[in-house]
């Protein structure tokens, strides 16, 4: 193997993780990608500055952190509907949209190694997604590279250009915000429940059929149902019933189709039927969370962009 192909084999090596890292830091997957593409145009152009001091990985995470950390200095922090503005008081159809740069979004599995996903799957859900973006972006970076992948305060000092008493100085400060934050977090106390897999089947056949009745049976009481880049959001049966009857014209005759996201969370891909053509086009990835065998609050997330990132087709036959 020449020397190129061996760089370039190194890179595709440490793809998967890197990808997985620059997501936690950015809360996107699309940001993440980009992270990742200029640190392989960074690495490629700098080789020749690469020194056998410290190892290939370290050298490739301290530019891969210096992009995130570039591009967070430029960002406001991401959130979802819930984190930050009320539910609905009318329910009208939503017009107005955020920047996507505003939300976090889902990824799809990054990684094809099933032990990878196990062992860090509850740092990939969204809740825990969404509590590292409270963190200024250095204990971030401190945080996931030690608690998440078990990097010594030494090898996370190399790479952020930090003394190892700072880095256990921002680890203290990282770890003492993200306590707080889950103590205030109902979601977070039920991360690791696995899913009601029957009702999520349910959800799909009732969605799919537009049995409103038989939909928001399916709902807690004060299940809810979030649409990103929407900053409204719906909460309570009777309010999910008028919201759905709203949009019946655009959701009837909606197919899914399964995924799985964020370390390996059943999720669904939501096709609507096109007004102009024979076919059904991409619309919202769903993921479901349930309470007490009920749904608690449904995650529409409304971005065609992910589905070619979720590897789904274009679109689907009626």
């Amino acid at each position: 193997m020449n020397e190129t192909a061996a760089e370039l084999q190194l890179f595709e090596n440490l793809k998967p993780e890197l990808t997985s890292f620059c997501y936690r830091m950015l809360g996107s997957i699309d940001d993440a990608d980009d992270a990742v593409q200029e640190t392989f145009i960074r690495v490629w152009q700098r080789w020749d500055t690469f020194r056998q001091e410290s190892s290939y990985k370290t050298w490739v995470y301290r530019i891969a952190s210096n992009v995130c950390l570039d591009k967070l200095r430029q960002a406001k922090r991401r959130i979802r509907p819930v984190d930050r503005f009320e539910p609905a008081e009318s329910i009208v159809e939503p017009r107005e949209m955020l920047p996507d740069s505003s939300w976090i979004w889902p990824a799809p599995d990054v990684s094809d190694n099933p032990e990878d996903i196990f062992i860090r799957k509850d740092t990939l859900h969204l809740c825990f997604i969404t509590l590292l973006q409270t963190l200024p972006p250095r204990q971030r970076a401190v945080l996931i590279l030690k608690d998440v992948f078990e990097w010594s305060s030494k090898q996370i000092a190399e790479t952020l250009g930090m003394s190892p008493a700072a880095v256990n100085s921002a680890l203290q400060r990282a770890r003492e915000t993200m306590d707080r934050e889950k103590h205030r977090s109902e979601e977070f106390s039920r991360m690791n429940a696995e899913p009601d897999r029957e009702l999520l089947s349910r959800y799909v056949e009732a969605f799919e059929q537009f049995d409103l009745d038989a939909l928001v049976a399916l709902f807690h009481e004060e299940g809810q149902m979030s649409m990103p880049p929407f900053p409204m959001w719906v909460r309570g049966k009777d309010d999910l019933f008028k919201f759905f009857s709203l949009t019946r014209w655009h959701c009837e005759g909606s197919r899914f189709l399964p995924v799985t996201a964020n370390g390996g969370y059943p999720a669904f891909a939501q096709y609507v039927p096109s007004p102009e053509e024979p076919y059904l086009v991409p619309w919202g990835i769903h993921i479901v969370e349930t309470r007490e065998e009920k749904v608690f609050h449904v995650q529409n997330f409304i971005n065609a962009k992910l589905f070619s990132r979720f590897g789904l087709p274009e679109r689907l036959d009626r």
